[in-house]
């Protein structure tokens, strides 16, 4: 089974070259051109990718999510989510890898079977980073205004943490 899954990959390259050549399509030179627009859009997103990074690091490093956390405590109370997983709904929608942090350490500090750490693994395979999935994504194709594009992904995200917490208190 191994060899069949690494096998996979050059197969289907192999196929698109060889239909490739058979349309008469020359190859290399589209894949070449396939390239340069990939690195055209990469350094186009490249600098609201780094506003992103930094902005995150200056939340967490600042202090300032540890303020914003207080400041969300009353709110966590009323909708059953738990202090400790107040960190990981905060930086969820803003980074990935962020938030990957905040629930290794919830995991780590808690357990997996807490109910601090149920909540923090549903809130992890149910939300989106949202900020950066509409600065990729609408950064490379040009849209410059969002319209109601966030603020319903960041409802979507608020009712992901509230079901995660009613969820994970019948787990």
């Amino acid at each position: 089974m191994e060899k069949i899954t690494s096998a996979i990959l050059p197969a289907v390259v192999i196929l698109i070259v060889l239909f490739g050549l058979f349309k008469g399509v020359r190859v290399f030179d589209c894949f070449l051109e396939g390239v340069r627009k990939g690195l055209r859009s990469a350094i186009n997103l490249l600098p609201a990718l780094t506003a992103l990074v930094m902005g995150v690091t200056m939340l967490r490093e600042s202090g300032a999510l540890s303020v914003i956390t207080n400041m969300l405590e009353p709110v966590a109370k009323l909708t059953g989510i738990p202090v400790d997983v107040l960190p990981l709904a905060v930086l969820s929608p803003i980074s990935g890898s962020g938030s990957l942090t905040m629930f290794e350490q919830i995991l780590k500090n808690l357990g997996p079977d807490s109910l601090e750490g149920r909540i923090a693994s549903i809130i992890m395979g149910s939300t989106e980073t949202t900020f950066y999935a509409v600065t990729v994504y609408f950064g490379s194709v040009g849209i410059k205004k969002s319209g109601c594009t966030v603020p319903a992904a960041l409802l979507a995200d608020m009712t992901s943490f509230v079901v995660s917490a009613f969820s994970a208190s019948f787990l």
